[in-house]
């Protein structure tokens, strides 16, 4: 979970957890490193416990809220005042799956160093799987890696429809060769990205992937704001919201985690959702965009660093 400091949501917090109820926060040390400062520095400490994942290079980028064991909301939805006007999608789920990502928050939890054993005990509640939706882990840290072997087998199987949003789109190379593959078999693929994202040097390495990748047939429809959402929709029959972006660190770093469904209702929303954005969107015309010296400079990076793409 990256968490960044919210003053509003903190107040409530510290409310919740003064008046006894038990809240823990686990946040990425770098994406919420404002708010572990704003802690460090506050004199009334409040009863909240917070743990801070810190790796060098690997990051918690899951988003997860779990209330009373009972109400579950999963997604792409950051914590912050940066991101109150961003275009996002986050799932509210309840049932017996919540159980599910109870024992995955503990995971997060004791991975982040948390030692409180009434969490710690979670791990060991047994799995439940025979759900309308399933939680789809993924665990580098363990050389868990199901987000990619999801990806491999879903794109696979297309029979005439691959839509994505993701804000980033750094595709690796298997994922490219299983898109090229997938509309080679007469599938069509839409891809969803923001015009212009929050980090500079991301516009540019998208628009480059989607320069390059425009030839093979892929539609790509660009948000006038910022949409930070992460879908993956197969033949609007299953889907997968969840935390990843479309880039190397989703796949191969960062601890990530999704919900796949196959729920009719559902489907049909995410089915409106997504035409409304590509009513508010313009499609990308590689023709429209010049090339300039920086544009050079990226894709000579991004050939140095092909290999690990």
């Amino acid at each position: 979970m990256i968490l960044i400091k919210d003053i509003t949501l903190l107040k409530k917090l510290k409310a919740k957890a003064d008046s006894g109820v038990r809240v823990i926060v686990v946040a990425d040390a770098y994406g919420s490193k404002i708010l572990k400062e704003e802690i460090a520095k506050d004199n009334n400490k409040s009863a909240i416990e917070f743990i801070f994942f810190s790796h060098w290079l690997r990051h918690i980028h899951r988003k997860i809220l779990i209330v009373d064991e009972k109400i579950a909301f999963i997604g792409g939805v950051n914590i912050g005042k940066q991101f109150k006007y961003w275009q996002d999608l986050q799932l509210e789920i309840h049932g017996k799956i919540v159980k599910n990502l109870l024992r995955s928050f503990a995971y997060t939890y004791t991975m982040a160093g948390g030692k409180n054993k009434k969490i710690l005990d979670y791990r060991e509640k047994k799995l439940i799987v025979k759900l309308k939706f399933w939680l789809l882990e993924h665990w580098p840290t363990k050389n868990i890696y199901t987000l990619k072997k999801h990806y491999i087998e879903k794109i696979s199987a297309a029979n005439s429809l691959i839509q994505i949003a993701t804000p980033y789109f750094t595709p690796p190379r298997w994922l490219i060769a299983l898109l090229d593959d997938a509309i080679r078999r007469g599938v069509v693929v839409e891809i969803l990205i923001p015009k212009k994202v929050d980090w500079q040097i991301m516009n540019l390495l998208n628009f480059r992937y989607m320069h390059n990748l425009n030839s093979l047939g892929i539609n790509f429809y660009l948000a006038k704001t910022m949409n930070h959402a992460k879908l993956l929709i197969i033949d609007k029959t299953e889907g997968l919201v969840g935390t990843q972006n479309v880039d190397f660190f989703s796949f191969q770093l960062n601890s990530e985690v999704g919900i796949f469904f196959r729920e009719k209702k559902l489907l049909h929303e995410l089915e409106q959702v997504i035409l409304n954005w590509k009513k508010h969107s313009t499609k990308f015309e590689p023709k429209k965009y010049k090339m300039r010296i920086s544009d050079y400079i990226i894709l000579a990076l991004l050939k140095v660093f092909r290999p690990i793409l």
